[in-house]
């Protein structure tokens, strides 16, 4: 499994994750000016997140999932170094030495092996 050093300080952001699964309806709204590759979506319950648009099958509004997506982000501190396990749209999904698990952005990790 692949390993990087934290360079940069990430915080995930002060809202509960969301999951979306095969075949959840959703409501896609904007693109993200930071990161074009990901869209607002929205649950039926009114909980949102930001989620990659590939994972869809529409570009805007009432959508399907096509893939399983945890919107979950890992808090991570310069100098720690991360397990990374697959990479998407830029941002690597993560577990820490405590076990801890999340999404980092590949721009805050320098890769190890």
């Amino acid at each position: 499994m692949p390993r990087a050093r934290v360079v940069a300080a990430h915080r995930a952001p002060d809202r509960p994750p969301i999951r979306v699964a095969p075949g959840t309806p959703v409501t896609l709204g904007e693109r993200d000016r930071e990161w074009p590759d990901f869209v607002w979506t929205t649950l039926a319950d009114g909980r949102g997140g930001w989620v990659p648009a590939t994972l869809f099958d529409a570009g805007r509004g009432p959508a399907t999932a096509l893939a399983d997506y945890d919107t979950r982000e890992l808090d991570a501190d310069p100098g720690e170094t991360l397990e990374l396990e697959r990479e998407l749209a830029q941002w690597w999904w993560a577990r820490n030495a405590r076990g801890d698990e999340g999404w980092v952005p590949a721009r805050v990790l320098q890769l190890l092996d």
